[in-house]
């Protein structure tokens, strides 16, 4: 049988070694056995488990929910994998459909066909958008809902090219977040709280948050699996980097 050390399940898996050492001292991944030398060995079954942590990870469930999942005596390893399928080609459909719809904009902007306006949402998800609405009603109550109005009022005077200047605006802000973390800079840095300052500039062409919100907005983020991952999609580790930049950032610029 094939045995790898933590720096083969590195290499193979693209988890860092950093992390399959956290996986091992909360339990989530324990190694099939150390070695004389102190070192960890895995086996299939070990790969088999990272596989299914990897496949949570993407749907966004916190670490703790997956150990329990894998743990529970009654997981079925093949019947995870089947649902993992359906929800991934459910999404996979739903990616097509907003994709089609960001060719179409694009063409429309560019004069080269019209667009009605129902087409422009083509592909986003209502049930995820009721799901998204009724978090931030949960955590900031009736000013939660007065913000949802006043962003829904805002979003449609919108125009669509400017709704696209926006998608385009985020996700500069999302790569250069995910470089700066590359980069190894510190979220309370001087360039990294400048991108939460457009990343704030950004916010505010929905709502105004103040800073008790700015902070709520960034642990609606880490808590929310659908906002997790979409941050980690981008880069693992961004939705809680981009929250504690936005805590720093609220903490010394805005006010209550």
């Amino acid at each position: 049988m094939t045995r790898y050390t933590v720096k083969d399940m590195a290499m193979l898996s693209g988890v860092s070694v950093r992390a399959l050492h956290h996986y091992d001292e909360i339990g989530l991944l324990k190694p099939a056995h150390l070695g004389a030398n102190g070192y960890r060995y895995y086996g299939r079954e070990e790969l088999l488990r990272l596989q299914q942590i990897l496949f949570h990870r993407e749907l966004g469930l916190p670490l703790e929910r997956i150990k329990a999942l894998l743990d529970d005596p009654g997981f079925d390893r093949v019947a995870a994998l089947k649902a993992h399928r359906d929800k991934l080609s459910a999404e996979r459909d739903r990616f097509a459909q907003l994709i089609a719809t960001i060719d179409r904009t694009i063409a429309q902007l560019n004069g080269e066909r019209t667009m009605t306006d129902n087409e422009l949402y083509d592909g986003f998800s209502a049930q995820k958008q009721a799901q998204w609405e009724k978090e931030i009603e949960d955590r900031f109550g009736a000013h939660g809902r007065t913000k949802i109005a006043e962003s829904k009022a805002n979003f449609a005077k919108m125009p669509a090219e400017e709704m696209a200047a926006g998608k385009a605006e985020m996700e500069a802000i999302h790569a250069a977040l995910a470089a700066a973390i590359d980069a190894g800079e510190a979220a309370d840095g001087a360039r990294v709280q400048a991108l939460v300052a457009r990343h704030f500039a950004w916010v505010c062409r929905a709502w105004k948050p103040n800073r008790t919100a700015y902070i709520g907005l960034g642990r609606m983020y880490t808590d929310s699996p659908d906002f997790r991952a979409v941050y980690e999609t981008v880069k693992p580790g961004l939705t809680d980097f981009l929250a504690e930049a936005m805590r720093v950032y609220a903490e010394t610029t805005l006010r209550d």
